[in-house]
Parts: structure tokens; C-alpha cells; sequence
């Protein structure tokens, strides 16, 4: 989720950006032409445009970001990249939506998703909303808390909240999911890795799902010299049947 603003220039152009484990997100989705697919974490749009340009005219690519402005920075960037790749007549249907993952996933109706991808990096965006949440207070009353307290405690709350959407999505994940389709999650925390993992291991339990990856999957030598950032990413991935 995190693409990189640094990178980017004002209005449209991604810069040298590439999300984490790119290759082996869109490897382990594995995705079916025509198919209905769900960006949980749209960012500025890394993911998206690899998943959109498999899916094809016939296809749906859902996106999904709390953050409205990442959105609106998605939506011109995935628009100037699918004409600069010739992508215009072979476009899917791209629908961009402001919430919560979890909230999103629900609301699907059940049985017709074929695959779904959430990257779990915190958007610089996202943390410059909380900090400047945590810092407005300081400005008034009389009993004024350091900076540093209000910033932890906002950060908590918010890592709390993620974790709860979090859970959301994977409880939904099995009603959602048609036969066949496959989740995908990277996570940079070991809290969200336990989680995803639990979750898994659970749905396997109950024959919800195939396990795709025993161990997660980490970034190789190579990424990790071009992005330092992919050190802590670790991916997942599960087949719905």
C-alpha cells in the first residue's frame, strides 16, 4: 500500500516505484481473464494495473483505499499507464471505492470474487493523517500532553483498527471467494502475519481452503537490495475449494 510518494510527481507518474514482491503477488493470484478480482489495498495503483491488465475487457478490478486521496492519484495514474501500454480497447471495468477492506468484502455478494489481493504496508499517506490527528490537541487547554503520547496513542489505535479490518476481511474471505479463486495477503508485522496465518491454517482445517504457501514468502536478494522496505514483507496465500 505504501507506493512510494516521495516518487511521484504531482498529478500523474509513478517515478521508479514498485510495490513489494509485485511479481510473486500477481504469480500466486493467478488471474483468470474476465474474472471479478479485489484490490484491497489500491495505494497508488501498483497492483492494480498488473491485475487489470490481465483481466481484459470482459474482467472487474474492484479497488478499495481509505484514503481518498491515494485513490484519486490511483485512478489518473492506472488511466495514463493502461494508454501508454495500448491497454485502451482491452481495459476491464475499474471501480474505485473510499472504506474499509473489511467493510467492502462484505458487502460482496457471496460466491463472486475470484481472487483477492491485500498488501498490508502502511501508507505514508495514512501515517501523515494520524500524526496530524495526534498533534492538533496540543494547541489547546490546560493540561497539555506531550506530542510523542498523543502520537503513540493515535498510532495504536490505528494499528488496532487495521488489525481489526483485518480480521473482517479473513472471516468473509471463504463466503466470498468462488471455487477455485485465490487470496493473497503481504503483511509487515508479525501481529498481521500471525493472523493471516491463523486464519489459513483454520480455513484449511475446516476445507475451505488449500495452503499455497506452507511457509510465507519473502522478498529475494536482489529486491532487497533495491527496495531495503521489502526486508519485513512476508506473503500468503490461499486457494478457496
Amino acid at each position: 500500500m505504501d507506493e512510494g510518494l516521495s516518487n511521484t510527481p504531482q498529478g500523474v507518474g509513478r517515478g521508479q516505484h514498485v510495490p513489494v514482491l509485485l511479481k510473486e503477488a500477481i504469480d500466486f493470484l493467478a488471474i483468470r481473464r474476465g474474472g471479478t478480482y479485489i484490490d484491497c489495498t489500491v495505494g497508488l495503483g501498483g497492483h492494480s494495473f498488473e491485475i487489470a491488465k490481465r483481466l481484459g475487457a470482459p474482467g472487474h478490478l474492484i479497488g478499495v483505499d481509505k484514503d481518498p486521496a491515494a485513490l484519486e492519484i490511483a485512478q489518473k495514474l492506472l488511466a495514463v499507464e493502461s494508454q501508454g501500454a495500448g491497454l485502451n480497447d482491452d481495459w476491464p471495468k475499474v471501480e474505485l471505492i473510499h472504506g474499509s477492506f473489511a467493510e467492502i468484502a462484505n458487502d460482496q455478494r457471496p460466491g463472486t470474487i475470484d481472487g483477492f489481493l491485500a498488501d498490508l504496508g502502511v501508507s505514508s499517506l495514512h501515517l501523515a493523517e494520524v500524526v496530524s490527528a495526534a498533534a492538533r490537541p496540543m494547541n489547546s487547554g490546560k493540561h497539555r500532553i506531550h506530542p510523542a503520547t498523543l502520537t503513540f496513542q493515535a498510532l495504536r489505535i490505528f494499528v488496532n483498527r487495521e488489525l481489526d479490518d483485518l480480521r473482517e476481511l479473513l472471516e468473509a474471505a471463504p463466503q466470498m471467494v468462488k471455487q477455485g479463486g485465490r487470496i493473497v495477503i503481504i503483511s509487515f508485522h508479525s501481529l498481521e502475519d500471525r493472523i493471516v496465518k491463523d486464519a489459513f491454517r483454520e480455513g484449511a482445517k475446516q476445507g475451505h481452503y488449500e495452503l499455497l504457501t506452507k511457509k510465507p514468502v519473502t522478498a529475494s536478494e536482489e529486491e532487497l537490495e533495491r527496495n531495503p522496505r521489502s526486508r519485513s514483507a512476508k506473503l500468503r496465500a490461499a486457494q478457496r475449494v
